[in-house]
């Protein structure tokens, strides 16, 4: 029987079929959910609406979330979880529309955010797919390459990615069923970093910096840095936008004394 979060989900999608479209995993592996698992909730919450207290109430409603996590940490998990969203499937309409009231200060985050609203103000969610097509999916290969391994030896599914899976191993953190893509794509390691901020991933301490040290930050601005500038970004160009700038507030948070 399925959790009343997952079929609230699953409602709020407009079906199971359309849930595993947006999260971008096979049919059959969300209608063997028994509830929304811990790694996916973020991102269904970010693509549903439907908050991660209803999803996953054993997770999330025990107990109020300044007790689990700080309002820091939060604010991460979210932004996080926005750019796994948008690098691992094509904006819908639904989501556009909520990208478009997001507000910001004149902070250099805020400026991307604002930036972000505005591209989605202008695009539909049909030029928002295609574009997402021809950027990373294409005939034969998208304009870019967002996988770890190709960025730091030029080829995919290296060393790098065997690194990092050893790392995940050690953390407890598995890959979840029906995710086609390698860990070292870019909207896998937001995601996985988005469930460490939450505190939804069960990890031993330090785990976030690991993640981020060794296999995020020696590429991972890079990559933001080619969206920006890539001949099929449009809608996407503020994403690329919004991933440089938050990795480098990233990478100097992890730089101060512990």
């Amino acid at each position: 029987m399925r959790d009343p979060g997952l079929s609230e989900a699953i409602r709020a999608a407009g079906g199971v079929g359309q849930l595993a479209r947006q999260i971008g995993i096979s049919q059959p592996s969300v209608s063997n959910w028994i509830k929304v698992p811990a790694e996916r909730v973020i991102s269904v919450e970010a693509i549903t609406g439907v908050d991660r207290t209803i999803l996953r109430p054993d997770l999330y409603g025990a107990k109020p979330m300044s007790a689990e996590i700080d309002e820091v940490d939060a604010a991460r998990a979210q932004e996080y979880a926005l750019l796994a969203t948008l690098l691992l499937r094509a904006p819908d309409h639904r989501l556009l529309a909520s990208l478009a009231t997001l507000r910001g200060d004149p902070s250099p985050l805020g400026l991307a955010h604002a930036g972000l609203a505005e591209a989605a103000q202008r695009v539909e969610a049909r030029k928002a797919e295609r574009e997402f097509f021809e950027l990373f999916i294409g005939l034969g290969r998208g304009e870019l390459l967002p996988y770890g391994s190709y960025y730091l030896t030029g080829f995919l599914q290296e060393r790098p990615l065997a690194r990092l899976r050893d790392d995940l191993a050690a953390m407890g953190i598995a890959r979840a069923d029906g995710v086609v893509e390698p860990e070292d794509h870019a909207g896998i390691l937001c995601e996985i970093m988005s469930g460490l901020a939450a505190q939804s991933l069960a990890s031993p301490a330090d785990s976030e910096r690991t993640i981020f040290e060794k296999h995020m930050a020696p590429w991972i601005g890079r990559f933001f840095a080619d969206l920006e500038r890539a001949e099929n970004a449009d809608f996407y160009r503020s994403v690329g936008t919004l991933g440089r700038v938050f990795m480098d507030i990233e990478a100097e948070a992890f730089a101060l004394p512990v």
